[in-house]
């Protein structure tokens, strides 16, 4: 069973659970995996851009969909453009995954539209996954029974990755694509390209298409001359 994504996204195989660089996040981890188990019905998760909270999504949902069960994933800042119709039948889904929340903030047709899906899915015994960039009561949501429901389950802040984590998952990511990316490449990707890890990881996908371009290894020279070229 494939997990159900809007507007043709495709869900990486590479993303799931045990790729998550945990860091300081344990307690996330826990919570998650026990949304997946069946042993929370609620969970919202915060933190910056980059922290990981779109990969945790998206995780869950592959492990969702690989138990047999029904789960869809809705990333609302690509589903703006569209109808709230959107969410019609969606509380049948065992698990739903709503990214984003944060840019409903000014649509409070949208706000109506998340508050009664989350009615529909309590009322079904489904259960829900939300991840915003803040909390609940800091998101800009103006109607004040979603801000509330947002908050009736447990609540996790994602912590972001130190230097070193961040490292070791670039080496990571780069031996998965069959790239050996030295500690000291590593280490100036961190200190010269911004230090989030979606840019992280566009790093990554820009540098394998170089190495395999002119078929040289990961020096700090030539990524200096990549990324240029690149830019």
């Amino acid at each position: 069973m494939q997990p159900q994504l809007p507007l043709g996204l495709i869900i990486p195989e590479r993303v799931n659970l045990e790729s998550f660089c945990v860091g300081g996040n344990a307690a996330v981890l826990d919570a998650v995996t026990r949304l997946s188990n069946g042993q929370l019905s609620q969970l919202y998760l915060w933190g910056n851009s980059g922290t990981g909270k779109t990969h945790l999504l998206q995780a869950v949902c592959q492990q969702i969909a690989e138990q047999g069960k029904t789960v869809a994933y809705l990333p609302l800042q690509e589903l703006l453009g569209y109808s709230v119709d959107v969410f019609s039948g969606l509380e049948l889904m065992k698990l739903i995954c709503i990214d984003d929340m944060d840019s409903v903030a000014s649509h409070p047709d949208w706000q109506e539209a998340l508050f009664n899906l989350y009615n529909r899915v309590s009322e079904h015994g489904n259960h829900i996954l939300f991840a915003a960039r803040n909390l609940p009561a800091e998101t800009g949501i103006g109607l004040p029974d979603l801000v509330s429901r947002l908050g009736w389950g447990e609540t996790y802040a994602i912590q972001e990755l130190s230097d070193a984590d961040k490292l070791g998952v670039l080496q990571t990511r780069a031996s998965g694509q069959g790239l050996e990316l030295p500690d000291e490449t590593a280490s100036y990707l961190i200190r010269r390209y911004p230090r989030d890890m979606v840019s992280l990881m566009e790093l990554i996908e820009k540098l394998d298409r170089a190495s395999l371009a002119a078929s040289r290894r990961l020096t700090v020279p030539f990524v200096k001359q990549a990324l240029m070229l690149e830019e």
